[in-house]
This record gives structure tokens, C-alpha cells and sequence, in this order.
């Protein structure tokens, strides 16, 4: 599945949700069901910065220009917004992720306007760590 059929699938489940409390506890859910990484990955090497809660990434090769993305935060709402990350990119071909405009996608699920100006700050640090990954692999791809 690509990128973009992933988030046309996620924009799906969010037109289910009528308002934006519905569309947080999703959200919130997501993030629950996001499993821990292990602690010895929680580490200054695979914190994210710029983010008002601790948000630890791991960013994997996986196959032939896949990439593998697993994360966690001590914040229930970011928890749900890296899930959505996941589903969106993990397993996805680097030059895929590169190309994908994730922050107009979140613009358009009606998730952008709901994020304080810190959590907006943190999705972006979170958004340029994973660009930031796929660009070196795909251009080593």
C-alpha cells in the first residue's frame, strides 16, 4: 500500500468523526494502542527535539528502500500522532515518504488546527526527523 492509499484510508476513518472531541479521544485510542519501545531505545540518539513532551524515534531500513518506524511519547496525543505517522509511513519506500506533504494531509484530516502551537512545533520536529531519514536512504537507495 502507498503512502498516499494509506492516507486516504486514515482520511476515511476521520470522516466518520464528526467534531473535533471525537476526532482527540481517536486519536488518544491510537496512541494507546501504540506498543513501547524498548528502554534501552529511549536514549538522547533517538529523542526528538523540539517537542514539549519526550518523543523517542526509532527509524529503521527495512527491505529495499522501506523504512520501519517505531516511536513513543510520554504524551497521550502525540502517542496517537506518531501512531498516525506509523500508519502513514512505516514499511513505506523512502522516496515515497520524501514526497509525501504530511502536514497538508494533518491540514486536511482537521487535526492542524486543533494542535496547540507546541504540539504543532513537535509533529513538525517529528515529521523532519522521519524526511530527514528517508532522504539519506533514498538517496543512498
Amino acid at each position: 500500500m502507498t503512502v498516499t492509499e494509506r492516507a486516504q484510508d486514515i482520511s476515511a476513518e476521520f470522516e466518520f468523526l464528526d467534531d473535533w472531541e471525537t476526532r482527540y479521544a481517536h486519536i488518544i485510542d491510537m496512541g494507546k494502542a501504540n506498543p513501547p519501545l524498548d528502554s534501552s531505545e529511549r536514549s538522547e540518539d533517538t529523542r526528538v527535539r523540539g517537542c514539549a513532551s519526550q518523543v523517542w524515534m526509532v527509524i529503521e531500513p527495512e527491505n529495499s528502500d522501506q523504512l520501519k518506524i517505531r516511536a513513543e511519547s510520554d504524551a497521550l496525543i502525540v502517542s496517537g500522532l506518531i501512531a498516525i505517522l506509523i500508519r502513514l509511513y512505516s514499511g513505506a519506500k523512502a522516496s515515497e515518504i520524501s514526497a509525501f506533504d504530511a502536514m497538508s494531509f494533518f491540514d486536511e484530516i482537521g487535526v492542524s488546527e486543533a494542535l496547540s502551537a507546541q504540539r504543532s512545533n513537535g509533529l513538525a520536529s517529528m515529521l523532519e526527523r522521519i524526511k530527514s531519514v528517508a532522504g539519506t536512504e533514498a538517496a543512498a537507495g
